[in-house]
Formats: structure tokens, C-alpha cells, sequence
């Protein structure tokens, strides 16, 4: 990190500036500390800069492993062994059982981000077209996540951007104007709470893309190491940290999540809205400890209920 002095209309301005290296890109950070500083003062704002700038470069960038140390032959087979228990099994799902998921997927994902179509209604509109005196937002969204799924489930193209692009196209086609464009300059997330606290915030949008990248890198690199449930949990976490597009990263990271799943030959899960406040805690603790325990317990607390729902 170093320090930068700019002077304008007579005055020195101080700033702290520190360039790094990501998904093959160099990034610059620069943080503005004030104009005319004393020394004391300059010294004690470069310090809390350094905290802030280390702070945001290692928010989000992808870890080695998920648990930030690397895992023992015991963690790995202990969560192989959790899997071998999942009762449901993709090559057993019927047609009509893939109905009834897919019904209840998109009933689900969209309500969890405020869809007020219920149950009977999505099911309507995916098996007979029939649309409910509700907003046609809501409907479009409903076709577009039924398509996404089906779309995730058949395709063979790799991971990569432009797939990710593809599944948020499909998804929001008929209801936004951005659909499968990540974030511009300027459109930054910060997601806070009715007190105006803040819950979440979005990765940079310049490093969108280069972050992506790292994780599909991440990806690609530790996908015969670590089992699948491991994969699908981190992707999908780190990818609702990045948070790429302006709005529909929770669809799209639960699709995301069952691409994985799939592409692996484990059954597609869904997250459902009862279990909504469990989902957000998982994804809280990813965010603040990289702890990625809790969102593999959701997942197969969620394997569970969907035997229930697919005898």
C-alpha cells in the first residue's frame, strides 16, 4: 500500500492506494483520507484505510478450500458418508416426480424472494397455462425458473460466465430489461434491513467478472477433491456473496446450486420458504466465518423433506 499526495486549488489531498492481482486482472483500491493533514491524524486514517482496503480485497475472494484450512481425509468422508444416506436418487426421479420438483422449486425459490403466487397458482400456470389475477411479473418469473431448471438439468455446456449469463436470461426474459447482463458501473448491492442496518453488501461491481472467474477456477480445480455437496454449497455462497446481477442472485445462485448437484449425479434439492430464515442464517455465516457447515445441514435437512414429498 502507498500513500498518494494530489494537490487542487492550493490544498494537498491524501489518499491510500493499494493495486492487486485477480482472476488475471490488477484492481485498484483507493481509499481518500482528507486534505491538509497533520501528521498524527495522516497516520491514524492510513491505518484504519489499511484495515478497510484488506478488508474488502479478502471479502470476497475465493478461499483455497471452503474451511479456509485444509481438510482432513476425515472431514471429506465424513461428508461422503452423508451423502451415500441420501435416500433420494436422481437416476430414480420419474417424469412425474421432476414435475412435482419442478413445481415446488419454482413455487418455493420465487416466494422466498416475495413471488405472491402460492402453490396451487404456479402449478397452474406450468401445467395448464393458467394465469392467476396476479402481476404478471410474478407470472413471467414463474415460467422462466420452470424453464431454468429443465434448462440446467439437460444441458452439457461447462461452467463458466456465460453460462451463469444464460440461466439469469431465461429466468427474467419477459420480466427484466437486464436479464443476463451483470452488473454496470456504478450499480453497486447493499442490502440492509427495515432499521436501515446493513445485512449484505455486493462485491465491487469492477470486480464482478474477475471474481467469477475465481470461483469457477475454484471450480474446476478442487471438483474430483471435494464431494458434491462441498461444491454446491461453496459455489453457491460465494456466488450470492459477488452477487453479479442487479437483482435475481438468489434465483439464480439456488439454480446454480442444483447445476452442481446434478452435474455430479445428486439429486436437485430445494430450498424451501419455511426454512427461509434457516437459508439466510447459512448464508450469514459463510459471509462473516466462511463456515460452510450450516448450509450443507440445510441441504440435506432439505433431501429429507423432499423424500417425503416425492413417495
Amino acid at each position: 500500500m502507498y500513500l498518494e499526495k494530489r494537490k487542487a486549488k492550493g490544498k494537498w489531498k491524501y489518499y491510500l492506494s493499494h493495486s492487486f492481482r485477480e482472476g488475471g486482472k490488477v484492481h485498484k483500491i483507493r481509499k481518500y483520507l482528507g486534505e491538509e493533514l497533520k501528521q498524527d491524524v495522516l497516520k491514524e486514517r492510513k491505518e484504519k484505510a489499511e484495515s478497510l482496503i484488506l478488508e474488502e480485497i479478502t471479502k470476497y475472494k475465493i478461499i483455497n478450500d471452503p474451511l479456509q484450512a485444509k481438510l482432513s481425509a476425515d472431514e471429506i468422508n465424513f461428508v461422503k458418508e452423508l451423502q451415500a444416506k441420501i435416500e433420494v436418487k436422481i437416476s430414480h426421479l420419474s417424469r412425474a416426480q421432476w414435475e412435482v420438483f419442478s413445481e415446488i422449486f419454482t413455487f418455493n425459490t420465487n416466494a422466498i424472494e416475495g413471488s405472491e403466487l402460492n402453490s396451487k397458482e404456479v402449478k397452474e400456470v406450468i401445467e395448464n397455462d393458467k394465469w392467476p389475477d396476479k402481476s404478471k411479473e410474478d407470472i413471467a418469473e414463474a415460467y422462466g425458473v420452470n424453464e431454468a431448471l429443465e434448462f440446467i438439468r439437460k444441458t452439457n455446456e461447462k461452467l463458466s460466465t456465460e453460462l451463469i449469463k444464460k440461466i439469469h436470461k431465461i429466468v427474467f426474459k419477459n420480466s427484466k430489461a437486464f436479464a443476463g447482463e451483470f452488473r454496470k458501473i456504478g450499480e453497486e448491492v447493499v442490502v440492509r434491513n427495515g432499521k436501515g442496518e446493513i445485512l449484505h453488501e455486493g462485491a465491487p461491481q469492477t470486480r464482478v467478472t474477475s471474481l467469477l472467474k475465481e470461483l469457477i477456477n475454484w471450480y474446476k480445480k478442487n471438483k474430483k477433491e471435494y464431494p458434491p455437496l462441498i461444491l454446491a454449497a461453496v459455489a453457491h455462497n460465494q456466488f450470492e456473496n459477488i452477487h453479479p446481477f442487479r437483482d435475481g442472485n438468489g434465483r439464480v445462485g439456488r439454480l446454480l446450486l442444483n447445476y452442481i448437484l446434478l452435474k455430479h449425479n445428486l439429486p436437485p434439492v430445494n430450498i424451501s420458504l419455511k426454512n427461509r430464515k434457516e437459508y439466510y442464517g447459512a448464508l450469514r455465516a459463510y459471509d462473516k466465518e466462511h463456515n460452510i457447515r450450516p448450509m450443507i445441514e440445510l441441504i440435506l435437512k432439505e433431501y429429507n423433506d423432499l423424500k417425503n414429498i416425492l413417495k
